[in-house]
């Protein structure tokens, strides 16, 4: 498992899911379909990942096809540092 995906989940199960099974995580679930994160949440993820990859999160990226799960997390951060060469 790469270092952002792995990154990505330990934060989602520290602070929305505290106690909860690792493996009660998959990662393509949904997680506004799973009532595990609301759109608060979701603000919390994008400024962690704003934090921690080195760039922002533009308006029109912060969508449900970039994150909603963490397949489409670790893509999406995958992708973007990429294209700005970090």
């Amino acid at each position: 498992m790469n270092n952002i995906r792995e990154q990505i989940r330990t934060f989602i199960l520290t602070t929305f899911m505290e106690g909860a099974d690792a493996d009660s995580l998959q990662d393509d679930t949904s997680l506004e379909r799973a009532h595990i994160v609301d759109s608060a949440g979701m603000l919390e993820i994008i400024l962690f990942i704003e934090e921690n990859y080195g760039f922002s999160v533009d308006n029109d990226d912060a969508t449900p096809e970039n994150f909603d799960t963490i397949d489409a997390m670790t893509s999406y951060v995958e992708r973007k540092r990429a294209e700005l060469g970090l």
